[in-house]
């Protein structure tokens, strides 16, 4: 608990610090949310929700973002929860020149059914814009952070007769590598592309995460989305598998 409230005073208070040095710039926005019912012979759920925002100006960078998934599905005769996720993230970059910048960054995880109840980075690094025009951005950032994760009790079951022991590890915090991939592309006035690649690496666990999408604009500030996210980690239980990907179409407000 400690350590998730510290998690959370560090991502807010990123963009917080950064934003008392640079009152020139204008923030913007956008929200998106996708939502799924069936009924019938079987019954399901799914809500996902994103918001972010972003601020540049002559001398500083800053983003921020929050998602939320939560589905419902019908198995076996139950109607049970099968994902419940937020994650929350901000970085701040200070500019060093026209393509070079220096980020600060932090992001905190709480997942029902991954292998790791939380985990969460803080991290500084070197950012470097290669393209950046009308159409098309193209930047990277890398450098060393700390994370905190919790990794899940689970059982094992050996001998004859089997007897059943659970494994409850302990919290675990390591020094990690992180890197970010962010491109972006706008065909025309009314579709665009992105995709961004994020990953942590430490000695106990490598996370890494792909968020893809393209968007159609319905108007000036509605926009319709088709989202394709992978999440990796490539430590976890046994009872745990170390992928999850996860389709959206979301209806976009930019604002």
């Amino acid at each position: 608990m400690k350590s998730a409230l510290l998690a959370g005073a560090v991502l807010l208070a990123v963009p917080a610090l950064a934003s008392a040095q640079a009152d020139d710039g204008t923030w913007s926005g956008s929200g998106e949310a996708g939502l799924a019912l069936t009924s019938g012979n079987t019954k399901s759920q799914n809500l996902n929700v994103k918001l972010a925002f972003k601020k540049e100006d002559a001398q500083w960078k800053h983003n921020f973002f929050v998602n939320a998934l939560r589905s419902k599905g019908e198995a076996n005769g139950e109607y049970d929860l099968t994902a419940n996720r937020y994650d929350l993230g901000a970085s701040s970059g200070y500019k060093l020149d026209e393509r070079s910048y220096i980020v600060g960054a932090a992001r905190y995880e709480n997942d029902d059914f991954s292998p790791y109840a939380y985990q969460w980075i803080v991290s500084l690094g070197y950012g470097y814009t290669f393209i950046k025009n009308a159409e098309t951005e193209f930047s990277a950032e890398v450098g060393p952070g700390y994370r905190r994760l919790d990794p899940r009790a689970y059982a094992v079951v050996a001998g004859d007769p089997p007897v059943t022991t659970i494994i409850d590890p302990d919290v675990e915090g390591n020094v990690v590598g992180r890197g970010l991939i962010s491109y972006k592309h706008k065909f025309n006035d009314s579709t665009a592309f992105e995709n961004t690649t994020l990953i942590e690496a430490g000695s106990n666990n490598t996370f890494l995460q792909n968020n893809a999408g393209l968007s159609v604009s319905m108007s000036e500030k509605l926009a319709l989305k088709l989202g394709y996210e992978v999440r990796h980690n490539s430590d976890v239980t046994p009872d745990k598998k170390k992928t999850d990907q996860l389709v959206t179409t979301n209806l976009v407000f930019k604002f």
